[in-house]
């Protein structure tokens, strides 16, 4: 049965999804398999996801079949799949918070400012969409918010990937769960990213008795989220995600500092982090840890999100509503609960399973 996906922000992020489910289409259901986590979940296998709509405010993508938009600039996700043509034209989105005032020009942003909530509803309604995902840029909060109530409003799930607070947000948790719609989110994580590493470094020490005094996280990048989080006002929600999501982990307050630094063109979509972490182990002796990861960005989230969407999948057929605790801990930054990573990955594996409900 094919998992219908409407998409928000035909950007890098989207491109890496849409690639990666033409990449891994034949993949053996009976093997492991590289870049995946789950080739088969719960019975769905990544070529059952199928896209039916997307949105946008490029005016070079709007109009365009899905596959070809994913290659117009300011796109620079690397280009690891031949996409066919997917018969799913892009259509113009809400801008609202959408577009930061500097990025209206890389964006080429539309001039249809006044699109309504019921418009996107309709799309979705029209295309039969299961879920729609969120992938507009950080800071995004009133946009996010539009197509939140979209998707109420046309009874489609909501997987929200970028740090606007929604499942992890008592009352729009509630608001889906009234409608019999599932939520998962906030913030994806990414496969191996600088988060999910800061984390475990910072498990480990907390687990090894090693006392910490302070840490930092520090990311470069030269794509369009880079260039978007260069106005220290859209980055409120961001800093609060990663940094909770690190800090959560540790039984104290610790001096900590995370989230983007720079904005490096060169650099396209190629993401440097910095970890840094000071402490103090047996006999009060000091102990640094220092680490740099360099990961293409966009697909780094891709495998995450494609186990998102089969879970939240899998929670419609089985009538679940509201939001979906076990994924949302597993792949988001600032899920509705907060827990170390191999309980998290436990409770996806139970959840498949159907030993958990949510």
């Amino acid at each position: 049965m094919a998992i219908k996906v409407a998409i928000a922000g035909v950007g890098n992020c989207a491109s890496a999804l849409i690639q990666g489910v033409e990449f891994y289409k034949n993949a053996s259901d009976d093997t492991a398999v590289p870049g995946l986590m789950h080739v088969n979940f719960g019975g769905y296998h990544v070529r059952d996801i199928e896209f039916v709509a997307a949105f946008e405010v490029n005016r070079r993508k709007i109009g365009k079949d899905l596959a070809e938009a994913i290659w117009i600039e300011p796109n620079v996700c690397a280009r690891f799949a031949e996409v066919p043509t997917l018969g799913v034209e892009v259509v113009a989105g809400p801008v609202l918070d959408g577009v930061a005032p500097h990025m209206k020009e890389p964006f080429c942003t539309h001039k249809d400012e006044k699109m309504l909530d019921s418009e996107v509803a309709q799309v979705l309604e029209d295309a039969e969409a299961d879920m729609l995902v969120n992938f507009l840029p950080v800071g995004s909060h009133d946009a996010t918010v539009s197509y939140a109530k979209a998707c109420l409003e046309a009874k489609c799930a909501f997987v929200n990937c970028i740090p606007e607070f929604i499942a992890s947000n008592t009352e729009w948790a509630e608001d889906f769960e009234k409608k019999g719609l599932p939520v998962a989110g906030d913030d994806i994580k990414s496969q191996l990213g600088a988060t999910i590493l800061h984390r475990n470094l910072v498990n480990l020490c907390v687990d090894r008795g090693i006392k910490i005094e302070e840490t930092y996280q520090l990311n470069l990048g030269g794509n369009t989220d880079f260039l978007n989080m260069t106005m220290e006002e859209r980055l409120k929600s961001k800093r609060i995600s990663k940094t909770e999501a690190v800090t959560s982990l540790v039984p104290y307050e610790v001096p900590t500092r995370i989230g983007p630094s720079d904005y490096v063109p060169f650099l396209g979509d190629n993401k440097i982090c910095y970890l840094y972490i000071q402490g103090r182990k047996f006999g009060d002796q000091p102990i640094t840890v220092r680490a740099k990861l360099e990961v293409e960005d966009s697909p780094n989230s891709a495998g995450v999100t494609i186990d998102v969407i089969r879970a939240v999948k899998l929670a419609q057929d089985r009538g679940i509503a509201g939001p979906l605790i076990s994924i949302s801990s597993y792949a988001f930054k600032h899920p509705p609960v907060q827990v170390p990573d191999d309980l998290a990955k436990e409770w996806v594996e139970d959840f498949i399973q159907g030993k958990r409900e949510r």
